[in-house]
């Protein structure tokens, strides 16, 4: 059962986008949403509709959040890693669940996925997870990074992967604030993967 506010279409607060309501770069991003070969894991059911709604936002976030993911030196199990903390953090269902699939496709071990999940201790974990884990942690949960942390982090990736990492995270916080403002409701029949404490 939907929150009465909620459009049963896009599952969120705002309706879907329509195609013949924007302008011809609005139509170029819709396009790329729902192109099936090169468009995002959730189309524009999930936080790329919602951004349509402010097609310039969309215009310009996009090549930011692609070059994030995917061409910005980072890993493909280091950003999955750092996106699972983020929606962990902020308690993001949607973007954990668009996520933990895609963490494990790629390689990222379950006991990490189950670290972050259920904020286990992070001791055992490969220094390359646990680095990321306790980044996420201290810099959303906590809101202050220490130095021993920083100190780990800046020589494991370096400053520019560190900072693309921390761009990366912050753009999944920022789409975890649009998730929740607009109140985005995973499929249905779609089992809730993250438990909200």
């Amino acid at each position: 059962m939907l929150p009465s506010d909620i459009d049963p279409d896009s599952r969120c607060r705002l309706p879907l986008p329509r195609r013949e309501d924007l302008d011809e770069a609005g139509r170029a991003i819709f396009d790329g949403y729902t192109d099936p070969k090169g468009g995002t894991i959730r189309g524009l059911k999930g936080p790329g509709g919602i951004q349509l709604h402010s097609p310039r936002l969309s215009q310009a976030n996009r090549p930011v959040n692609k070059y994030l993911r995917f061409e910005s030196g980072l890993t493909e199990r280091e950003r999955e890693v750092a996106i699972l903390i983020t929606a962990r953090e902020a308690d993001s269902r949607f973007e954990w669940a668009a996520h933990e699939p895609e963490a494990l496709r790629v390689g990222v071990p379950n006991e990490v996925v189950e670290a972050i999940k259920h904020r286990k201790p992070l001791e055992g974990l490969a220094d390359e997870d646990s680095v990321i884990i306790q980044l996420g942690r201290e810099a959303f949960g906590k809101r202050k990074v220490s130095s021993e942390t920083y100190a780990r982090a800046l020589q494991r990736f370096g400053a520019p992967k560190l900072v693309n990492l921390v761009a990366l995270m912050g753009n999944y916080a920022s789409t975890a604030a649009l998730l929740t403002v607009f109140d985005m409701q995973i499929d249905e029949g779609t089992t809730a993967l993250l438990p909200i404490d």
